[in-house]
């Protein structure tokens, strides 16, 4: 079992930074990649970023690129969302998930643990 919060969401405005945590606690996740999706009403949760297992490969969804970045620190047990130049656009709940396998994915339907997420609001 694998519990996941997530945190540092908040009202931003457009042009400014968040960076979002993601804290997990139970099993380790040392050996699983991790992601970030996004998801705002009536639409299908996005794909933000991926990270491996070990940190060494990231990939991040076109929308986002140069804009944001994701990292992990194994020994917090901590995956980070670090989003700048933020936009309207972003605006979304921002969850993190957890894959079983070592690899990045951008597939939801590889992610098997879920936070509750965390809202995400960039104003214009």
């Amino acid at each position: 079992q694998v519990q996941l919060v997530e945190s540092g969401g908040g009202l931003v405005q457009a042009g400014g930074s968040l960076r979002l945590s993601c804290a997990a606690s139970g099993r380790t996740i040392s050996r699983s990649a991790m992601g970030w999706f996004r998801q705002t009403p009536g639409k299908q949760r996005e794909f933000v970023a991926a990270i491996n297992w070990s940190g060494s490969s990231t990939f991040v969804a076109t929308s986002v690129k140069g804009r944001f970045t994701i990292a992990r620190d194994n020994a917090e047990k901590t995956v980070y969302l670090q989003m700048n130049s933020l936009k309207p656009e972003d605006t979304a709940v921002y969850y993190c998930g957890r894959r079983p396998e070592g690899g990045v994915s951008y597939y939801r339907a590889d992610y098997d643990y879920w936070g509750q997420g965390t809202q995400v609001t960039v104003s214009s």
